[in-house]
């Protein structure tokens, strides 16, 4: 999943793009200081960087494999982003449950073995990882520290607000879609954008199911809070067929309390938010978030 990180920098926002390793170094970027990894940390880093590149039955087990030799350092704080950056790539799409929860295990010792401190008022950003893997991905995973406790309730929270959330958009042939114009049919809300590589990945299965659904009363809504100028040739080139929202300004991403992609959101027929993605899905994991709403 890509994540948004916003940095001042000349008296104007800038909007830096952090994924996979990149995640790494966000709490040190945000604190302009740089990472030193040890000998034995630069191993890990340097095969998480190289993920994305792999086949996912390799990536699968390289994955449980890093898991485990990451929990198998010593409690110092670099373990902590480590834990934390594995496993922003470990929901790009399905490399098991059994690797999944490895994952999960090795992020919450870390966080159990050095909690970080968070903001006042809010769970650390680590926290909130560990809370979406336990609610959003079924994993295993506990912690007697508030800030997991508020974690959760944040993630309650936010999916009560889109439960509720309604929204009028745009697509590029200038139709408006109304999301509580479309009660009857069952609706994926997916959040994407054309530099977003997971997004581009699991497009041509979700292009596939719409095309299976469709008579059935299926309806993909496609938000990008990007230019018509930039959209519009990656969708043609890449023949999507089913309907691409704009988002400008980024409201109904606010609404949705997005803050990475991609991110899908499934309605049923009578409007309830029947499942979710924290993160980019196979063919065979949008079916399953699809059965959740009573499409088969």
């Amino acid at each position: 999943m890509l994540r948004f990180f916003f940095l001042p920098r000349r008296g104007a926002i800038q909007i830096i793009l952090l994924s996979g390793t990149l995640l790494l170094l966000a709490a040190s970027v945000l604190a302009q200081d740089k990472i030193v990894w040890s000998d034995q940390e630069k191993p890990i880093v340097e095969q998480i960087r190289g993920l994305r590149k792999l086949d996912d039955a390799v990536r699968a087990q390289t994955t449980k494999d890093l898991a485990l030799k990451i929990r198998q350092l010593p409690p110092v704080p670099n373990k902590l982003q480590l834990a934390g950056g594995l496993a922003n790539l470990s929901t790009e799409g399905d490399f098991g449950r059994d690797t999944l929860q490895e994952v999960t295990t090795t992020l919450a010792a870390a966080v159990r073995e050095q909690p970080p401190a968070g903001k006042p008022g809010e769970p650390d950003s680590l926290y909130v990882e560990l809370a979406s893997l336990v609610r959003y991905e079924h994993m295993q995973a506990d912690s007697d520290n508030p800030q997991f406790a508020a974690a959760m309730a944040k993630l309650e929270a936010d999916d009560a607000k889109r439960q509720n959330a309604d929204f009028t958009l745009t697509d590029l042939q200038g139709k408006p879609w109304h999301l509580q114009d479309l009660r009857g049919k069952v609706v994926l809300v997916n959040f994407w954008a054309t530099w977003c590589p997971p997004c581009r990945k699991e497009m041509p299965d979700l292009d596939a199911l719409y095309n299976k659904f469709k008579d059935q009363g299926f309806v993909v809504l496609a938000i990008s809070d990007e230019e018509a100028a930039k959209v519009s040739p990656f969708i043609s080139d890449h023949k999507i067929s089913y309907p691409v929202l704009l988002d400008p300004g980024r409201k109904v991403n606010d609404l949705f309390i997005v803050e990475g992609i991609p991110k899908s959101f499934v309605y049923d027929r009578s409007g309830k938010l029947a499942a979710q993605s924290i993160d980019m899905r196979t063919r065979n994991q949008f079916l399953a978030m699809l059965a959740a709403a009573g499409l088969q």
